[in-house]
């Protein structure tokens, strides 16, 4: 590798800061390999529950993703578990647990867990926080789904009520008995307090005290719900204390964006990221690529003075879909990959229905993206190369609709650890 300054040439530039980014950097970078990953924003990872979802639907819903995994890629051979391979998707998982502290990621790939979400429909995760893994729905049970008087967009009535009403599968054992208790502990006079707000504060031991105090009388011996704002830092700490305190089983119920637990996992990978020697640069956003033959050579990246260029022996795209603007759609319809200017697939033609009438239908449109080979390299529309060392992961890969399949983690996961992977290979790490 070249040393910093104006001639360095990395090993690998990675552009986009979410999961599939940082894992297939953390990866690089563990081996050795000189990594710099840009991005002009924080990434997606913020919005997630923090939970790992590998497959919950095929439609039905997979109680065994393992099991499900090989009949679901020969039905999607486009899909990015297909390109990737199934090999990728288990040694991901395997993966990930070691690289983040203990307790930040447990379960497997042999059983979905069956979690509330924050309007109380349960969803299948293959991997889930240590403080959301009580929270199983497939076994029944009482559960008491607590408030924070002030927390916007958590309503425990509406979440509890739907939980006692929810279906389980002939797989489940038991049905759930759901209530609700708001309770309003001190917001030092402060009005509306968000979701990391409310996370800082349960890292206080007096404030802890608080609401065990005034929560203590309503309980019933079943399992007791918060919002997931158990601390961000010391979120471990701070479950353990509540579980050892009430003397019945806590869990966290994710709420909507922006999410701590996805908060968490974000500070995490960027943390083991740093200690493994990699380096990010933020808010700076691809302006421009210049290409030799089937070779990327540089990226422009427009910085905060005048822009910036940056040369790489390999290139991972990493940018998101639409929600991150890694993709995006113009109002006629066009779709274009905005970092690399990447070729994009999966858009039915204008004389073909885009659309379902149904909001929560399956869309031809939906599996829009970057199409790939084998080796995640982006393709044209001939399926020729582009280039030969760019590889692209995550959400800009075509032929998925993670929404629908609960299947977003996964695919991040998945293809970043196997683009970290091909590259090594191709270096001989």
């Amino acid at each position: 590798m070249t040393a910093a300054g104006p001639g360095r040439v990395y090993d690998a530039l990675v552009v986009g800061v979410g999961t599939a980014g940082l894992v297939t950097a953390l990866r690089l970078a563990k081996q050795g390999a000189d990594v710099l990953v840009t991005a002009k924003g924080v990434g997606a990872t913020h919005l997630t529950s923090g939970t790992v979802d590998v497959l919950g639907y095929t439609p039905e819903r997979v109680v065994n993703p393992a099991a499900a995994l090989p009949d679901f890629v020969r039905d999607h051979p486009e899909h990015p578990y297909a390109r990737a391979g199934l090999q990728a998707v288990g040694d991901a998982l395997d993966w990930i647990k070691l690289q983040l502290p203990d307790g930040a990621l447990v379960g497997s790939l042999e059983a979905n867990f069956l979690l509330p979400t924050a309007v109380g429909v349960p969803k299948p995760s293959a991997l889930a926080p240590e403080t959301m893994a009580p929270g199983d729905l497939r076994n029944g049970g009482r559960f008491t789904i607590v408030g924070l008087a002030g927390l916007k967009d958590f309503y425990p009535a509406y979440l509890a009520d739907n939980l006692s009403r929810a279906r389980l599968g002939q797989e489940d054992n038991g049905r759930v008995e759901a209530r609700a208790v708001t309770i309003s502990p001190p917001t030092g006079g402060v009005a509306d307090v968000t979701p990391m707000g409310w996370a800082r504060r349960f890292e206080d031991t007096e404030f802890r005290k608080t609401v065990i105090a005034e929560l203590e009388p309503s309980l019933d011996g079943g399992a007791v719900g918060f919002p997931a704002v158990l601390g961000l830092d010391s979120a471990r700490t701070v479950w353990q204390e509540l579980n050892d305190a009430l003397g019945v089983p806590v869990f966290e119920i994710p709420t909507l964006p922006p999410s701590v637990p996805g908060n968490r996992m974000a500070r995490a990978l960027r943390a083991a990221l740093t200690r493994a020697g990699g380096r990010v640069v933020m808010g700076g956003r691809v302006i421009g690529v210049r290409g030799a033959g089937e070779r990327l050579e540089e990226v422009v990246v427009d910085a905060a003075a005048r822009p910036k260029t940056y040369r790489a022996r390999d290139y991972v795209l990493a940018t998101g879909g639409f929600a991150s603007r890694g993709l995006e759609m113009d109002s006629y319809g066009m779709v274009r990959e905005a970092a690399f200017d990447l070729p994009v697939t999966g858009m039915p033609p204008n004389a073909e229905a885009r659309w379902a009438d149904e909001y929560l239908a399956a869309h031809p449109a939906a599996r829009v993206g970057i199409g790939v080979d084998d080796e995640l390299r982006p393709l044209d529309s001939g399926h020729g190369v582009v280039y030969e060392n760019v590889r692209v992961a995550g959400a800009a890969l075509a032929g998925a609709e993670p929404w629908r399949e609960k299947s977003g983690e996964g695919i991040s996961l998945a293809t970043g650890l196997r683009a970290a992977e091909l590259i090594l290979e191709r270096r001989g790490g």
